[in-house]
């Protein structure tokens, strides 16, 4: 039973379809645990709210126009204090886990009922992760796993031929950072240099596509 003491969790919306943006708009604002601060159709409507009122917890569906919402989680996770961030989509393919690895905090399904999308906001907002769609524990054991989004780019990049000045270059960050991550992703990968990452990298099957 919520405290009555206890401040409302406040709320952003995104979601492309406005009857869908519409209902859950409804069902947070019948929950007292909630206040919804704003709502949105699209990705960049939506980072401009957010950067205006600081939430706890946005909701989000993943295809979310025109960025995304992978993209819209990564520009948000650099802010000092960014929102947790629940990926509302289908859960029959690969977008609980992208949802993870882009940096979501919690996933609920379009399909679900409405009570879980709201215990699921609750949980990430008192700082749990929830994916109840994915082997978390499967995941875990492939490092590539573990590896940021920007450190995936430049494994990606790495696998390509690029050194360190191109990188540098490319993704418009000192010669120095690139060092730092590339150090973060030999440790992350067990291996000890650029020519093991790379071929840790296709024996992976990331390289696949």
């Amino acid at each position: 039973m919520t405290e009555p003491s206890q401040q409302p969790i406040n709320v952003m919306l995104a979601d492309n379809n406005p009857l869908v943006l519409s209902a859950m708009s409804e069902i947070f604002e019948r929950d007292p645990r909630f206040s919804l601060v704003a709502t949105s159709a699209t990705a960049e409507g939506f980072l401009g709210a957010v950067m205006r009122v600081p939430v706890k917890v946005c909701v989000i569906a993943w295809n979310l126009p025109v960025l995304g919402a992978a993209k819209l989680i990564e520009v948000l996770r650099e802010q000092e204090s960014a929102p947790r961030f629940v990926v509302y989509g289908d859960d029959d393919g690969d977008v609980p886990r992208l949802a993870m690895q882009a940096g979501a905090a919690g996933f609920a399904s379009r399909s679900g009922e409405v009570d879980v999308l709201l215990e699921t906001c609750s949980d990430v907002a008192r700082g749990k992760m929830v994916f109840p769609f994915i082997d978390v524990r499967k995941m875990q054991q492939d490092p590539i796993h573990s590896l940021s989004r920007k450190e995936r780019v430049i494994l990606e990049a790495l696998a390509k031929g690029l050194s360190n000045r191109e990188l540098s270059k490319d993704l418009q960050i000192s010669t120095n950072t690139v060092k730092f991550h590339l150090s973060n992703i030999y440790e992350k990968l067990s291996v000890k240099n650029r020519t093991q990452a790379i071929a840790f990298y296709y024996s992976s099957g990331e390289a696949s596509d």
